[in-house]
């Protein structure tokens, strides 16, 4: 392998749990030497679209050699606006189900993408979602993320791209709709039973947003949309609380799967937690 740096930018415009790590899932321990990564954010806002075309300008300011977009609902015209400002720079777009409303638009810029079905709304109204909700939940999605495998692949479809930038070879990018089976997969469970409580937590956080949005958008007394509210982040720490069960069956047999990045780049594995790592 060449000892070139690869420039990787991440645009984020608005918040999923999926963009929460994103630089992390790269270099978990910030010693990577084969990138260097810039970030730009628009913070909790996405709208006016203008706001993710401004970030995206500030970000190819910097040359990157790979650019990964992050955003709720990549369909809306925020993100798309920002799309057609990526030109030929390899481009991966990671979202959640919404947005397979613009898969075909991204493939026609020959850009990637990774949906994942499980990164649901949140319960997104003032009388309800106060900064501590607001943290509860992430943290709850974010343990779904890491433990279903969901993480894990984003993190192998990205490492495949870095690699073969690094080595000088056109990247295959990734094109995945991230369902409980793919996720589970990556996860690479040993036991049965903790791949199963895997599947079905990913189910569970899957069906939020099919509450948040009835309670969000549709729902207009407060007597209605409160309890849907409530209800949907109660099902998100079901979630979470079921793939703690999971990782704890893999810690009790001592099979918990670690892979963690080389300064050059590439994984290494181990599985017993005194295994040395290959």
């Amino acid at each position: 392998m060449s000892e070139k740096v690869l420039k990787i930018g991440i645009l984020k415009n608005g918040t999923i749990g999926s963009s929460l790590l994103l630089a992390f899932l790269m270099d978990e321990r910030a010693e990577s030497t084969m990138i260097n990564v810039y970030e730009v954010t628009s913070g909790a806002k996405m709208h006016p679209p203008e706001m993710c075309t401004k970030t995206m300008e500030d970000l190819l300011k910097w040359n990157p050699e790979l650019i990964i977009m992050s955003s709720p609902n990549a369909a809306l015209p925020g993100p798309k606006s920002a799309r057609e400002m990526a030109g030929n720079i390899p481009t991966i777009v990671i979202s959640d189900a919404p947005a397979k409303k613009a898969v075909e638009e991204i493939k026609d810029k020959n850009m990637g993408y990774i949906l994942i079905n499980c990164d649901s709304m949140i319960g997104a109204r003032r009388p309800f979602l106060d900064p501590i909700e607001m943290s509860i939940f992430n943290s709850d999605l974010l343990k779904v993320l890491a433990i279903t495998g969901a993480l894990q692949v984003i993190t192998e479809e990205l490492n495949k791209v870095i690699l073969d930038m690094l080595d000088g070879r056109t990247p295959t990018l990734p094109q995945i709709i991230v369902d409980s089976n793919i996720a589970s997969e990556a996860a690479n469970f040993s036991n049965p039973y903790a791949r199963a409580k895997a599947i079905a937590a990913f189910e569970l956080a899957a069906s939020v947003s099919n509450i948040t949005g009835k309670a969000c958008f549709q729902l207009k007394e407060r007597s209605e949309y409160i309890p849907l509210l409530a209800t949907a982040h109660e099902m998100m720490r079901a979630a979470a609380l079921m793939c703690d069960e999971a990782r704890e069956i893999e810690k009790s047999n001592d099979t918990v799967i670690r892979r963690p990045h080389h300064a050059k780049q590439h994984f290494l594995t181990k599985i017993g937690l005194y295994d040395k790592e290959q």
